[in-house]
């Protein structure tokens, strides 16, 4: 049977369909979308959005939006999901919408095994986008709406490359965080466990600590570690000498080919002035503020300490926009 085939065999009048995109991703809006497809006006080449290549859902996204009796798509917040949590932020995106369909559907049909709370007669089906016309077209509007929105959010924060991961716990997207820490559009009630094991010494701390304890050999008084905000984290916050040291601490084998510091890119710079901003906001102060960063060099074999190279001024605030 079909996916046309199936839809028809429901002998049901102005259903819709309905699924989701983005309940797995660390970060970004979780999206759905409703759809009542014209059973005098099929679409072809329907199908479960994840089984499509992104050149054909792309195709498949205007002819839905032309074809169909009606559309919506619905959206819930980072903010949102943090708020409720992923669950009732997806029925949320859901009941959206479909309430936001010109055309009021009879019933809904749902993609899944939990009832979202329409507030109008649902049937629930496992794999409904591998199934139904109806909920294929739905799981391709969700898709490619959200995939855009992750390319908008890249040419926002380019340095997480969200176009590539769409923001899905890949090592890629890991990897960024370690370099850049948490944005905005991160949904800290997935990042709990990451935070917890960035908090643990024995997860790659131990730079930061060896850096901490040469900075207060060199007459340096440590202020606080690990300073987190939504904008990334500050590694150490130190005074020495009327200023206030914002010190990066990066950590890299002796034998690697660049050297710690090339890590701190124009972005990260970014990232850590805005971070310094609202340290200095919540912590009035007359010192000046500096940028630091603390190259700690290990054995490649051993882990052994090898140097500590401090980079003092590494960057300001000249010329910046926060």
């Amino acid at each position: 049977m079909t996916l046309w085939e199936y839809d028809l065999s429901l002998d049901i009048a102005g259903f819709c369909g309905v699924d989701e995109a983005g309940r797995g991703p660390l970060a970004g809006d979780v999206y759905a979308a409703a759809v009542i497809l014209d059973p005098d006006n099929p679409i072809e080449g329907l199908n479960d959005s994840k089984k499509l290549t992104e050149k054909r859902r792309e195709a498949l996204f205007p002819e839905i939006q032309e074809k169909a009796l009606a559309w919506c798509i619905g959206i819930a917040t980072v903010e949102e999901i943090d708020s409720v949590n992923i669950l009732e932020a997806t029925y949320l995106a859901m009941r959206r919408a479909v309430e936001g369909l010109e055309v009021k559907p009879s019933m809904a049909l749902v993609d899944g095994n939990r009832n979202p709370g329409l507030g109008i007669p649902t049937r629930l089906l496992v794999k409904g986008d591998a199934t139904s016309a109806s909920v294929a077209a739905a799981s391709i509007l969700a898709k490619v709406a959200r995939d855009r929105y992750m390319k908008e959010l890249a040419e926002q924060y380019p340095e997480y490359r969200f176009e590539q991961h769409k923001g899905y716990g890949t090592a890629l997207h890991y990897e960024m965080l370690d370099e850049f820490g948490i944005s905005p559009v991160h949904r800290m009630s997935f990042l709990k466990k990451y935070l917890a094991e960035q908090k643990n010494p024995s997860s790659g701390n131990r730079g930061e600590a060896i850096a901490s304890q040469f900075l207060v050999g060199e007459g340096c008084s440590i202020v606080t570690a690990g300073y987190r905000t939504y904008h990334g984290e500050i590694d150490l916050i130190a005074e020495q000498g009327g200023e206030i040291l914002f010190v990066e601490v990066k950590t890299r084998s002796a034998d690697a080919l660049d050297s710690p510091s090339a890590a701190v890119t124009e972005a990260k710079q970014l990232r850590l002035l805005r971070a310094a901003a609202q340290w200095l906001e919540e912590n009035p102060t007359l010192l000046q503020p500096r940028f630091d960063v603390a190259e700690v060099i290990l054995a490649p074999d051993t882990g052994d300490l090898v140097s500590v190279n401090w980079l003092k001024n590494a960057f300001g605030l000249e010329g910046r926009t926060l």
